[in-house]
């Protein structure tokens, strides 16, 4: 099966046509943010603030890149584990998010949230940092500079590879694994 190409921007009907286990590959912008970033960026929604980026059709990948070697936009880049972020998901996705992206299984919160908002989840390959920093082009720091490698990062990708792990219409691929292998 051939990977579809999704570039950000992403519009509700780029991710509706998306289903869990498609094959993906994402060139173009996407953004950074961990933990901290996602706690941040909340916050400032519950306070009515303004944010330092515009994520309405974004790509958020759970990744705080290491230092680059020379030649290379960044060090390894792997996606961190993705249940940390549930609690801060819905809302992110509230602000126009279509897709995040890192590793591991997502709440039910999530999965409502995913539909509620004509989102996806992608997973990534974790441990394997290195090869993925390859598909990045370029990284800058956008905000929260003060947070080293968790700030947020706008990263120019060119076919970045991912999973459709949960679709926007209910499909995850970690459940049907359950189901189907026990």
């Amino acid at each position: 099966m051939m990977a579809l190409t999704l570039i950000p921007p992403l519009t509700a009907a780029d991710v509706l046509g998306l289903r869990a286990g498609d094959r993906v590959q994402i060139t173009g912008t996407i953004y950074t943010a961990r933990d901290a970033a996602h706690q941040r960026l909340v916050a400032l929604v519950e306070q009515g603030e303004e944010l330092p980026v515009d994520l309405d059709g974004q790509v958020i990948y759970y990744t705080g890149p290491t230092p680059p070697s020379p030649g290379r936009a960044t060090g390894a880049a792997g996606p961190t584990t993705s249940a940390r972020m549930d609690r801060f998901t819905p809302t992110i996705l509230s602000l126009g998010v279509r897709a995040v992206m890192g590793k591991g299984e997502r709440g039910e919160d999530v999965a409502a949230a995913l539909r509620d908002h004509s989102a996806v989840y992608l997973a990534a390959l974790g441990g394997a940092g290195a090869l993925l920093a390859r598909r990045i082009v370029s990284a800058e720091v956008v905000a929260y500079p003060e947070l080293g490698t968790e700030a947020i990062f706008r990263l120019q990708v060119s076919d970045f590879p991912a999973i459709v792990a949960m679709d926007s219409h209910g499909g995850d691929i970690f459940s049907e694994g359950r189901a189907r292998y026990g």
